[in-house]
């Protein structure tokens, strides 16, 4: 009798504390939704305009949702400054600050903040392939404290816009750090779609802006267009790419719409804006008590066709009617 009572005296505690382990909790124990206010520390691990236009649409989110820095918010964002060491010790800070909730900007940052805590809230937003990341077990179930939105673009859709631009295209130069592990995800892709496409890709692999200059300088005339993917280095030094590129006529299409506005010559990709919005709603679910396990990563099924005319004046390019008719059309970043 006393072993059976004891039994069921331990799945009942089991129970409370499996149901406990369903809700987010801030580091007092009191449930986010009610707490006075709640700490947020962002990491992002570069700036360029696709990851500020990230934390932007995040923070704005939660704005429209009654949650407000000096109201109920209290942010701290840090830039790595596209080191990963540095990452390392911001996700460390929140840790040891004990904020609520976590927003990761980038694949090295939410690496970073995984690697430090199993327990708070970690947002994710601008990451690739999270499964392939190591920081969640599928799309549909993270299986961790990891929940968000991942920027991963069909790589089939960007090789059709550049056929269309440049139909004589044959070799496709990718370039891209390879050290992100994002990068190489999109490498594969190309590499994997490339071929039933007529095209061949050229592997353009850096491992700092340094590099980039002479990276293209060593694949002049052996590509006819370069790809960039949703490299956080190489976007953020798109305009020495844009100068090194088509200082030897080399069309650029970008992965989205800010490295455009940096002089890409075009982009059928997502609006990062729109992408970190949809980040700040999911936190939104995790402040209002749901476990970042039970929220699907989920992507932007919304594409963007932006074309860069300064780039097709620079570049000498046709562009067919029915691509312009639908493109945003914008200028800058070219010389």
């Amino acid at each position: 009798m006393v072993g059976k009572k004891v039994s069921r005296i331990l799945a009942v505690v089991l129970g409370i504390s499996l149901l406990a382990g369903c809700s987010s909790k801030g580091s007092s124990g009191t449930p986010l939704k009610d707490k006075k206010e709640i700490k947020i520390g962002i990491t992002q691990i570069v700036e360029h305009p696709a990851l500020d236009s990230a934390r932007e649409g995040f923070i704005a989110a939660l704005k429209d949702k009654g949650y407000e820095e000096g109201k109920n918010l209290n942010f701290d964002i840090q830039n790595a400054q596209g080191q990963q060491a540095t990452a390392n010790t911001i996700a460390s800070k929140f840790v040891s600050d004990k904020v609520d909730m976590i927003l990761a900007i980038a694949t090295p940052t939410a690496q970073a903040a995984y690697n430090q805590t199993k327990d708070i809230p970690i947002l994710i937003t601008a990451v690739t392939d999270p499964v392939e990341a190591g920081i969640a077990k599928s799309l549909e179930k993270s299986e961790t404290n990891v929940t968000g939105t991942s920027d991963n673009v069909p790589i089939d859709k960007q090789f059709e816009l550049l056929k269309q631009l440049v139909p004589t295209a044959k070799k496709v130069g990718v370039v891209f750090n390879t050290g992100e592990k994002n990068s190489e995800v999109q490498v594969k892709a190309a590499k994997e779609t490339a071929p039933g496409m007529g095209l061949e890709i050229v592997e353009i692999g850096v491992t700092g802006t340094n590099d980039i200059a002479q990276a293209i300088a060593s694949v002049v005339g052996k590509v006819d267009v370069v790809y960039v993917p949703t490299d956080n280095t190489i976007a953020s030094a798109m305009p020495l790419l844009v100068d090194k590129c088509y200082s030897n006529n080399i069309p650029i299409i970008g992965s989205e719409a800010g490295m455009v506005e940096n002089g890409a010559l075009a982009t059928l990709g997502i609006d990062y804006y729109k992408l970190g919005y949809q980040t700040g709603l999911v936190a939104v679910e995790v402040i209002n008590g749901k476990a970042p396990k039970d929220i699907p990563i989920t992507v932007l099924e919304d594409m963007q066709l932006v074309v860069n005319t300064d780039a097709v004046k620079k570049l000498n390019i046709t562009v067919p009617s029915d691509i312009l008719n639908k493109a945003e059309k914008i200028t800058g970043g070219v010389k």
